[in-house]
């Protein structure tokens, strides 16, 4: 299934998109689903058959392309990636969208930027956390060293290097380099005090061979009202499954 995009301008004037699923009626109880890095809404959540799942349910599903990645625009200017900026994109869709009730969540870098969004003051009625532990929000330095390596490595690395599989990602999508390089320097830390921000439900959904992101059972137990849904594959597998919109649907519907 294809979803053509809708376009609005952030803050700062850059060019972002997003997708909708949902009752064909309009209405429904919106969803926001963040993607991870290097991927887009389209490839995370509508391929494999997740946002169809829970938009069975009722919800409108909004998946934005994260800045430099999907059909957004990747400017080159280091200007356009201060600190968190994706947190303030995520706020300009919220605004351009006039939602005030609604659940949020993402996957890997979209998940990081969903709990940045609540520490920063955003209030989602729910929150769903995929692909991430809690090593993978207070410490950002070392995978963003591997993510530099991976971009450093673009043309050289050979099969079998540990970057070799995210750098076959990154040319399938088509990831600018420059940008992409840019944005993981917007990226900050979430220090284990900052959670205490996420009061609201929250689904921590991880596969069963994922330790990418550090321990999910860690991030559940920091966290004041949250739930662990273990579905089957590795980081880069477990989007895949169907497991993942049945976790995401059940958890709505609780």
């Amino acid at each position: 299934m294809t979803i053509e995009p809708q376009f609005f301008e952030a803050r700062d004037g850059v060019r972002l998109a997003w997708r909708e699923m949902g009752p064909e009626t309009g209405g429904g109880k919106p969803l926001l689903l963040l993607h991870g890095l290097f991927s887009s809404g389209e490839v995370n959540w509508i391929k494999f058959g997740t946002a169809a799942r829970v938009a069975s349910e009722g919800y409108r599903v909004i998946m934005p392309d994260l800045r430099v990645h999907g059909s957004s625009d990747a400017p080159h200017e280091e200007e356009f990636y201060p600190p968190d900026v994706l947190v303030r994109d995520l706020e300009d869709l919220v605004a351009h969208l006039d939602l005030t009730d609604f659940d949020l969540g993402g996957f890997s870098l979209g998940a990081r930027t969903s709990v940045r969004a609540v520490v920063a003051g955003m209030k989602p009625r729910r929150l769903i956390l995929g692909g991430m532990g809690l090593a993978g929000l207070a410490g950002w330095q070392r995978r963003g060293k591997f993510f530099k390596r991976v971009i450093a490595e673009y043309e050289t690395a050979k099969r079998g290097d540990d970057t070799w599989l995210s750098i076959q990602f990154m040319k399938t999508m088509k990831v600018d380099r420059i940008a992409a390089g840019h944005l993981l320097d917007s990226f900050t830390d979430t220090t284990p005090e900052m959670l205490a921000a996420l009061t609201m439900p929250t689904l921590v959904v991880c596969g069963a061979d994922d330790q990418d992101n550090g321990s999910a059972p860690e991030l559940v137990a920091a966290l004041a009202d949250a739930r662990l849904a273990t579905i089957p594959g590795t980081h880069m597998s477990s989007v895949t499954q169907p497991e993942l919109g049945e976790a995401i649907a059940a958890f709505l519907a609780a």
